[in-house]
């Protein structure tokens, strides 16, 4: 739903509880639990982290009986501006003499003194 493609997700409890790891096999055993099941209710807050795509959501989980038939959970909120990997930065620069200011070597033919 977030378009995250390598997510840690942990409980914002002080403990660390990590329910979804970005590690192989490290958190598969959670993926069958209910987050009843790790003590998150109504008020609970998430942290979920993509070290990937330096994209970092604080989530707050909210409990309600007014969802739509077959409809499991509901995103509310601001949804963020950017969604998927941040494009990559030039990796060429005409950098003359350490100097990224716009500088050109100087082509002058004259007598050196």
């Amino acid at each position: 739903k977030f378009a995250m493609v390598a997510p840690d997700v942990q409980i914002e409890d002080g403990k660390g509880t990590i329910l979804i790891s970005s590690e192989e096999g490290e958190t598969e055993a959670n993926n069958h639990r209910k987050l009843s099941d790790f003590g998150i209710r109504n008020g609970t807050r998430l942290q979920a982290d993509d070290f990937l795509q330096d994209y970092t959501l604080l989530i707050n989980v909210l409990h309600s009986e007014d969802l739509e038939k077959d409809v499991e959970f509901e995103v509310v909120g601001d949804a963020p501006e950017r969604i998927g990997p941040k494009p990559s930065e030039p990796t060429s620069r005409n950098i003359s003499n350490g100097s990224d200011d716009g500088a050109q070597p100087s082509t002058s033919t004259g007598n050196q003194y």
